[in-house]
């Protein structure tokens, strides 16, 4: 009898030892939220290839609550109040305003931003290096392009002589963008002027305006606003005959002539794997803001024909992409 009873013991432990290794390597569910302009992004598209590559699987060991405001800034706070009450465990922020609006609505949820310009000037983070708070990030190094890409518009159009640069009004480092293209334009002798918008009855008057004044070409600086009307934008600059230049390859694909920046899916795989190291417990503030150091100089030969332009060869040489 008890030579059966050990036996019966036995079956049971060795049918409850699978289980409960089982229940111990099953995965903890984390909770992140996303905030940002558009879902349609590549650096969105970017961090979720980045989260995979990481071994997150949303549905399975992650959930992700997706909030857009697709072009309205003044659906960010809202949506940032919402990540709080979800009770995420970090805040990835796409854009400059978006990481904005969730510093203003949470110290504790460590967050991490994309794509923004300067997160010094824009108070996210006082160092670079050490961020030492609850916030960390890559920037898209926008100010420090902005002398850049007014050479390329001035190497693609010599005989250009003034150019305004559009933006959107709620770009916190509007000022110093526009000091960074007046020094810039000194030296490749050009006139700038900055125009700002913030909803669409003043980028209509803008895009009516432009045209009037001096400026025969137009340099477009990051913003959801922007981005969001890109096609708008970059079809009344063709009927204006406006080269067109942009931050990034979709402002190309769109119709601007030419793009200049960094890769913004490389830039969210690499936030997928600041994603992984906060959530496995290492602090925001112990991770150094990165910068870009690749990129791409995307150039659309049809928007050139049709603006009557041959592109130097080379500049083409140069180029990451060629649309043609």
């Amino acid at each position: 009898m008890k030579a059966r009873r050990s036996l019966v013991l036995a079956l049971v432990a060795s049918l409850l030892v699978p289980l409960a290794a089982g229940a111990q390597r099953a995965d903890p569910v984390r909770r992140i939220g996303v905030l940002g302009s558009s879902r349609t992004g590549p650096e969105v598209d970017g961090f979720q290839q980045g989260l995979r590559n990481q071994g997150y699987v949303e549905g399975r060991n992650l959930l992700v609550e997706w909030r857009f405001a697709e072009g309205r800034e003044d659906r960010l706070r809202g949506f940032a109040d919402e990540l709080v009450s979800r009770k995420v465990e970090l805040i990835v922020a796409v854009s400059t305003s978006a990481a904005m609006a969730a510093k203003n609505v949470t110290t504790t949820i460590p967050m991490l931003f994309m794509l923004v310009s300067d997160p010094i000037a824009a108070g996210l983070v006082s160092n670079l290096a050490q961020p030492g708070e609850n916030t960390t990030g890559f920037t898209n190094l926008s100010v420090e392009l902005v002398g850049k890409r007014l050479e390329l518009l001035k190497e693609a159009v010599p005989a250009l002589r003034s150019v305004s640069i559009l933006t959107d009004r709620s770009n916190p480092v509007n000022a110093l963008n526009f000091k960074e293209s007046q020094v810039a334009a000194g030296r490749l002798g050009l006139e700038v002027n900055i125009v700002e918008v913030g909803h669409r009855g003043e980028l209509e008057n803008a895009l009516t305006q432009i045209p009037q004044g001096h400026a025969r070409a137009v340099v477009l600086l990051p913003g959801m606003f922007v981005f969001a009307n890109r096609v708008q934008i970059a079809e009344r600059a063709a009927k204006s005959q406006l080269p067109l230049l942009g931050w990034q390859r979709e402002l190309a694909k769109s119709g601007a002539l030419i793009s200049y920046g960094p890769n913004h899916g490389e830039i969210g795989r690499l936030a997928a794997g600041y994603v992984d190291k906060i959530l496995n417990g290492v602090k925001p503030g112990d991770l150094p803001v990165q910068q870009p150091t690749k990129f791409e100089l995307v150039i659309n030969l049809r928007t050139a024909k049709a603006l009557g332009l041959t592109i130097p060869p080379s500049l083409l040489l140069r180029a990451d992409q060629v649309i043609e």
